[in-house]
């Protein structure tokens, strides 16, 4: 007994590898337990929680669940493998290749979180309208962005930690990237406008603006240029530095238009007419919908003509509609003076003929 026992001993104590065969049975041990609990885990809870999630309304436990499967689980399995191959005495450099392994891993592992962090958080704060799909459109380029910075500020992090000095080589970039900024300064003027755009949102894709002489409906909004589609069809394209610095009439933020117009009559108008033209013109407004009716008066003797001033509303920022009730409402009005014997004042000009020295002048228009 005692001789079998001593050969079980000698069996478990051979060195395979620079370890022996019980510490390498303890470290499979290791790892398959550790594997075979968060098999478990996976199963049981994150199962029962995923098809929790899907009866919510709310995209936070979905996201939870995505993070756990694409991060989560990953990292514990490494974490598993790990505390297994730790238990092994291993050599100087198959250590330092698991560090390197596990820290690579690892820099994945939390680039990829907080990417994904990223993506929700946009995403969610966006919504999911037809406007706010659009707006996802043109958050891609910022998440491009972000990530690529996040990528290299990583690969950074691994190099300096692998031992090697990144310090020349940081300092060569710097300058190198002042030369390319001073080079390109144009495009990245264009750029970080572009995150001005982005976040202060002075117009939208749809929206339609004003800009200088310009004028149309925002179609694209780029890294660099924003197209708009003009009124007679053709697609201008802007840099976003230019639109940025430029002052910007949104017709679409409007909640009402402010509608001006004037006309005039005759000077041989009765003053009793006269007075009731800003009755009239008031009944007239009133009667069109989506009009609110401001002011009426006589507000001028013109050169030409009594010339009356008028100011409504309308209450929509629709250009289509606003056209339909000025029509409406210039109709109404020729009717209306029509029916009263009133006379618009066309440009006219009186001459005074004296044809006899002190005689009464003779009147000719």
């Amino acid at each position: 007994m005692k001789f079998c026992t001593s050969r079980i001993m000698q069996w478990w104590e051979r060195i395979f590898m620079g370890n022996t065969l019980l510490n390498w049975l303890i470290a499979i041990g290791i790892i398959v337990i550790t594997w075979t609990v968060i098999r478990i885990a996976r199963v049981v809870l994150l199962k029962r929680f995923k098809k929790f999630s899907t009866s919510t309304r709310t995209t936070l436990d979905d996201f939870i669940v995505q993070l756990a499967e694409g991060a989560l689980v990953p990292a514990l399995y490494l974490g598993g493998l790990y505390a297994g191959v730790s238990y092994l005495t291993l050599s100087a450099r198959v250590e330092r290749l698991l560090q390197i392994a596990v820290m690579v891993v690892v820099t994945f592992i939390i680039i990829k979180t907080i990417t994904s962090a990223l993506n929700y958080l946009i995403s969610n704060a966006l919504g999911h309208n037809a406007e706010d799909i659009e707006k996802k459109k043109q958050a891609r380029g910022i998440i491009i962005i972000v990530n690529i910075v996040l990528w290299v500020l990583a690969l950074v992090f691994l190099v300096n930690n692998l031992g090697y000095n990144i310090t020349s080589v940081i300092t060569g970039l710097g300058i190198g990237g002042v030369a390319i900024a001073l080079a390109s300064q144009n495009i990245l003027g264009d750029l970080f406008n572009y995150f001005v755009i982005f976040f202060d949102k002075p117009f939208e894709v749809g929206d339609f603006i004003i800009v200088d002489d310009k004028m149309g409906a925002i179609e694209y909004i780029g890294v660099k240029s924003t197209r708009i589609r003009t009124l007679s069809g053709e697609q201008l394209i802007c840099s976003n530095t230019n639109l940025v610095n430029a002052r910007i009439h949104n017709y679409k933020r409007m909640e009402k238009r402010r509608v001006q117009f004037n006309f005039g009559l005759v000077y041989n108008t009765p003053p009793d007419k006269v007075q009731k033209v800003p009755v009239l013109v008031k009944e007239i407004i009133e009667a069109q919908e989506s009009t609110v009716f401001d002011r009426a008066h006589f507000s001028a003797f013109g050169q030409f003509s009594l010339t009356f001033e008028i100011v409504y509303f309308i209450l929509s920022p629709d250009y289509n509609l606003y056209m339909d009730r000025q029509q409406a409402i210039y109709l109404a009005i020729l009717n209306a003076f029509k029916k009263e014997g009133l006379q618009f004042a066309l440009p006219t000009q009186t001459l005074l003929f004296n044809e006899v020295p002190f005689a009464r002048p003779e009147l000719k228009s």
